[in-house]
């Protein structure tokens, strides 16, 4: 069960070393600046794979669709961001249970956005957890788990592709041991318990009356999707990546830019954040220099973004 890029490794390990009976994977939605109704990413490799899928609009209060997972009669079934919470009755289906490639160090970052809760919150590690599933939030007890440095630069993105290859690595490794009977799942600790919750696009948006280690932070958790941005003249402005500017702490107001060795920066509360990446509206990514030499009425100007809900 799964939906996103973070799940393919998952699925293609498994299907490599055992028989995959079936898919469960998220509707079709519509997708890009067309509108067209895309396949989940999981769903284009299981059709490649010639594994029946199965998108049931939701699971909870849905006899039909949860006989269906049970007609195919698996031995466990594995969960990779699927993307919905699954009732008492999807848990109890296979007599192994439900295993989960949870991306955190449980139980830090339980919830629907572990990777960027752990960026946003400058966190120096994560890791990945595999867990059996419960009726909780990300509560079941603890198969193993890997640790990660975070980079100090990396984005979401790209700590979210990282972490995927090591949780499938990981699921592999003890599989086998426990459906053998010789690993027991082991009680999360009580302590150290966060919660990271589904992050709307409005969050993205960049504040920059704050330090700018804290907006580092925020612009890495929100790449490379949706991307963080601000306002500039009433036209969203996105920051695809910056870099916080040690030991240069101009004067000015927060969200004035000005040139730093050809490149736009930005002041902040506390220090400045130069912008390494930037997107206007309807216009392609391309570096912080290459905008400011066709757009120089960019230095001087005061960004700014609404209060959150706004």
């Amino acid at each position: 069960m799964g939906t996103p890029e973070f799940a393919l490794p998952t699925l293609e390990r498994l299907a490599a070393a055992y028989p995959v009976v079936g898919v469960v994977t998220q509707p079709d939605s519509r997708a890009g600046r067309g509108r067209r109704v895309a396949m989940s990413p999981v769903k284009e490799l299981a059709l490649a794979e010639g594994i029946p899928v199965f998108q049931p609009e939701r699971l909870r209060k849905n006899l039909e669709a949860v006989e269906r997972i049970r007609a195919w009669t698996p031995d466990v079934i594995v969960v990779a961001a699927y993307g919905q919470l699954l009732p008492p009755s999807v848990l109890e289906i296979a007599p192994f249970g439900v295993i989960n490639v949870h991306a955190s160090l449980l139980p830090r970052w339980r919830g629907a956005t572990p990777i960027q809760g752990a960026v946003l919150a400058g966190d120096a590690v994560t890791g990945v957890t595999i867990m059996k599933m419960n009726a909780g939030l990300d509560t079941g007890p603890v198969l193993a788990m890997r640790e990660v440095a975070i980079g100090p630069e990396e984005s979401a993105g790209e700590l979210e592709m990282r972490l995927a290859q090591i949780g499938a690595a990981l699921l592999l490794d003890v599989l086998p041991a426990y459906l053998a009977g010789d690993l027991t799942p082991q009680p999360q600790p009580e302590s150290g318990v966060t919660i990271t919750h589904r992050l709307l696009v409005e969050a993205a948006a960049i504040q920059w009356a704050q330090p700018a280690q804290t907006l580092h932070n925020h612009i890495r958790a929100f790449a490379p999707n949706p991307g963080a941005y601000t306002d500039w003249d009433g036209t969203r402005f996105k920051v695809l990546k910056a870099q916080v500017l040690d030991g240069v702490t101009p004067a000015g107001k927060p969200g004035t830019v000005f040139l730093y060795q050809k490149t736009p920066a930005v002041i902040t509360s506390e220090g400045a954040l130069v912008l390494l990446q930037v997107q206007m509206a309807g216009k392609r990514p391309m570096s912080g220099a290459e905008f400011v030499h066709g757009r120089k009425d960019l230095v001087g100007a005061i960004l700014g973004s609404p209060e959150p809900g706004e």
